[in-house]
């Protein structure tokens, strides 16, 4: 049997949908995780807009940011890459907030 005809058979295309579905179905739970993460940092936005305070708190981002690493090694997550996709998130966070803080608005 040649490996074209092995990787086409019906075992390995149930396989490939099953761990697609699931794949899938992670990315929906990110997209809504996320959904709910922007809502509260959203508040946090208009509440330090409110009490004058600062968009960026560098001080918490380190610590979250060494807290996830630690999290990422523990789950077998290469923690640069954990680094790196919070890093993106906290940057994302601290331009609605000066937009909050700017506008009033996001």
């Amino acid at each position: 049997m040649t490996e074209e005809y092995v990787a086409n058979t019906p075992n390995h295309e149930a396989q490939l949908t099953a761990y697609r579905e699931s794949i899938d179905n992670i990315d929906a739970s990110l997209v809504f995780m996320l959904a709910e993460r922007f809502k509260i940092t959203k508040a946090v936005g208009f509440y330090k807009k409110e009490h004058d305070l600062p968009p960026a708190d560098p001080g918490r981002e380190k610590a979250q940011i060494e807290r996830l690493r630690c999290l990422a090694k523990s789950a077998n997550l290469d923690p640069e890459f954990s680094e790196k996709f919070l890093q993106f998130v906290i940057r994302e966070v601290i331009q609605h907030h000066e937009r909050i803080r700017e506008k009033g608005e996001l």
